[in-house]
């Protein structure tokens, strides 16, 4: 099956700034199950200069210089993608120690892992919440990734808030609700006070249903040896499959946001947003 992405964003600014170099990060990355076989980004103004780079963490940005005065800067981002099968399962820890947790990488490993093992403060009450499932799958790697996503899933009310950045793990936690961005960056945190490697990533979920609404969706995955980066999603309570499409990942997600740059001027600005996903005949 083939997935056409359409992506449009718009800051309109209450009076003319000067646009200071952006970096737009809209270009799905191909994965085993996916192959990109259009992508094409439209921008207003028009740009004096942009140029496609890879990041520090491997991932596709837009790098883009504007001249003059403006009082909007609009983005389109286009992708058609071919969707082929996918079994999220096929996989072998190896060594088999990451069968249980806690375990401990290979020292040249944890140093390249060291950004998505980086640790913040998240409260002893999430301490204790992860504890107990550990303690319930009996320490099991597998079966304790697959129950904290589930959990949170069931536990914490979900629910939209297009723009700010996402929640501290303690806030989202006492508040028991959150965005999927909140939800992710939580799990995240959890997840590294448990010693597992873990990055926020930003992309887009396709689901059928009859009047989809769809926004930019943030997710986490994990670094097991044997199985690589895998993801958890624990908005929906589910591993990632074949209709999860990542635009960027990151041991932050300050470095996932689809737009980042400044302007010079004292206007406020509108944001406003719209996402399609269609699956093409």
């Amino acid at each position: 099956m083939e997935v056409e992405i359409i992506h449009e964003t718009e800051y309109e600014y209450q009076s003319e700034v000067f646009l200071e170099p952006h970096c737009f990060r809209f270009k799905p990355r191909e994965t085993s199950y996916a192959e990109l076989k259009n992508f094409t980004l439209q921008v207003s103004p028009k740009v004096a200069g942009i140029s496609q780079q890879m990041d520090a963490e491997n991932n596709t940005i837009h790098f883009s210089w504007y001249e003059g005065m403006h009082t909007k800067l609009s983005i389109k981002a286009t992708s058609v993608l071919t969707i082929k099968p996918y079994n999220p399962f096929n996989f072998l820890l190896h060594p088999s120690s990451h069968n249980q947790l806690p375990f401990a990488y290979a020292e040249d490993l944890r140093k390249l892992l060291s950004p998505d093992l980086e640790k913040i403060s998240i409260g002893q009450p999430l301490k204790e919440y992860g504890d107990l499932i550990l303690s319930r799958v009996n320490g099991n790697t597998l079966a304790f990734l697959s129950e904290l996503t589930k959990r949170i899933h069931k536990d914490f009310v979900l629910e939209i808030r297009e723009i700010g950045e996402p929640y501290q793990p303690v806030e989202t936690f006492e508040l028991k609700k959150g965005s999927c961005r909140d939800f992710a960056w939580m799990q995240i945190q959890l997840l590294r006070h448990l010693g597992i490697a873990a990055r926020f990533v930003s992309g887009y979920f396709y689901v059928e249903v009859d009047d989809p609404k769809y926004e930019l969706h943030g997710w986490t995955e994990v670094f097991l040896p044997g199985a690589g980066w895998i993801g958890y999603d624990p908005s929906n309570g589910i591993r990632t499959s074949n209709m999860y499409f990542p635009v960027s990942s990151s041991a932050t997600y300050l470095n996932t946001m689809p737009v980042s740059g400044s302007v010079r001027g004292n206007a406020t600005s509108i944001l406003t947003t719209s996402l399609e996903i269609n699956v093409l005949p």
